[in-house]
């Protein structure tokens, strides 16, 4: 009776539905022990929304390592493909546990999973297990994602194991939970499809189409390619407005809900550098800033093609919505720029005044964020001053006038971006056991159209930034 009586007021409310699903689709997977957990970063507010008992669960280590589970948890670790930087291979969670999906206060279903919790059947020759850094950095970008209200999935916690792992150095051992509306991804469908069972395919769509887009007719499979593709168009348009890098851009990285997920050698620009890349594996520049837009729709393609067969293999009708996801990408993006610029009434030679600011940028090596905010403040920014001119004159055509322009860019322009230097600092600062950077930048992430007065000035940058996925 008294573990029934914790496990209510922590407040977990756990179902699993995945496992409605063929088997072929995941195995059942116990978690790891660690052997000293201990919190690290435990977030309150996320804990809060999903009805958990916030104060409790904080004093849990325990409970986010894996050691023990909460109620009605039922581990699994989830099979599915993905083409690799443009090569297809079976992959599934080789470090990852879907303990099931809480039932949130307002009725939603958000997926908990624990990532770093050892071995899988999917783990080919890895160990399972995670580094703190790379968590520590999951948990900061998808909060600043989450708070520059881009979709993301979020972390609920970060836990020290206790045990050290190997990388390119030894480092310290930790598990992540992570929240997402869901985890399944392209690459979940890739995996149906390569192995040639129609009947789990269609199991597999009906189960997504059910759960994620109810909106939907039973077996409007068109439409489920419509809404998947529609949703990353909006994504990427946000991640190109925030200057966002995602770094990996494979179809195991895509989720079907357009949530950003998996943050490897992810980073946010500071020199505005269409061409940046900042994952140290990614040598061609194939998931560069400006090759995001159409990794988007090479994924999205990919996506199409596994679902061929429950499109009566009508490859004009697939072609058909991926042609609509540039459109409507295209749109979504400068529509985005003309409110980052306080543009209200778009004509059709705005696109230029965006460009050419795109241009100046690029050219004087200026900070992207800086730059917009700057802008958005009505200060002068000397190499652009004579787009700044042209703007006062076009600010100046609005019904609105100018102040009113400049009120909607400090909307859009965010002063406090999760900068590679200040992450990079609070993540040294952390591995030392000092978490006051971190809490200090998450801090400010909660703000990020206010400025900080730590943090909205410093634009130092880290020369040839690179980081690595952390497996």
């Amino acid at each position: 009776m008294h573990n029934k009586i914790k496990h209510y007021l922590d407040g977990w409310n756990l179902v699993q539905r995945y496992t409605e699903l063929p088997p072929l689709f995941y195995r059942e997977q116990l978690t790891t022990s660690a052997p000293e957990p201990k919190m690290v970063l435990f977030n309150h507010k996320l804990a809060q929304s999903m009805g958990l008992n916030a104060s409790t669960l904080e004093q849990q280590p325990a409970l986010f390592s894996g050691n023990i589970l909460p109620p009605n948890a039922k581990p699994i670790a989830q099979a599915y493909a993905g083409h690799q930087f443009g090569y297809l291979s079976v992959l599934g969670d080789g470090r990852a546990v879907l303990l099931g999906e809480q039932v949130t206060p307002d009725g939603q279903h958000v997926d908990v999973q624990l990532k770093g919790a050892g071995q899988t059947p999917f783990s080919r020759r890895g160990d399972g297990l995670a580094a703190l850094g790379p968590m520590l950095r999951e948990y900061i970008i998808s909060e600043a994602m989450y708070h520059l209200r881009i979709p993301t999935t979020r972390s609920l916690a970060v836990v020290l194991s206790g045990k050290d792992v190997m990388r390119e150095r030894r480092q310290l051992g930790a598990v992540l939970t992570r929240i997402a509306a869901s985890h399944v991804r392209v690459g979940t469908f890739e995996f149906a499809s390569s192995q040639g069972m129609f009947s789990d395919l269609k199991a597999l769509a009906d189960y997504c189409i059910e759960k994620y887009f109810p909106a939907l007719n039973d077996g409007d499979y068109l439409g489920f390619l419509r809404e998947v593709a529609q949703r990353q168009a909006v994504l990427i348009a946000k991640w190109q407005l925030v200057g966002f890098v995602h770094g990996v851009m494979n179809t195991d990285n895509v989720s079907i809900v357009g949530e950003t997920i998996d943050y490897g050698p992810c980073a946010f620009l500071d020199v505005y550098n269409p061409s940046a890349v900042f994952s140290g594996i990614d040598t061609e520049g194939r998931y560069a800033y400006n090759n995001q837009p159409k990794i988007g729709a090479w994924n999205l393609a990919r996506f199409a093609e596994a679902l061929l067969p429950l499109l009566d293999n009508n490859i004009a009708a697939a072609q058909a919505e991926i042609d609509a996801y540039h459109v409507s990408y295209r749109t979504h993006w400068l529509t985005g720029m003309y409110s980052k610029l306080g543009i209200i009434n778009p004509v059709d030679s705005d696109a230029s005044l965006v460009n050419d600011l795109l241009n100046l940028m690029s050219q004087f090596k200026l900070d992207y964020t800086a730059t917009m905010r700057a802008l958005s403040e009505g200060r002068d920014v000397a190499e652009l001053q004579h787009w700044q001119e042209h703007w006062q004159r076009r600010a100046s055509q609005q019904p609105c006038g100018v102040d009113a322009a400049l009120d909607i860019m400090k909307q859009n322009n965010p002063a406090v971006i999760a900068r590679n230097n200040w992450v990079e600092h609070a993540l040294s600062q952390a591995e030392n056991g000092n978490l006051s950077s971190i809490k200090e930048l998450l801090s400010a992430l909660e703000n990020p159209y206010e400025r900080s007065e730590k943090l909205a000035n410093i634009t130092e940058r880290v020369c040839n930034y690179k980081t690595s996925c952390g497996t």
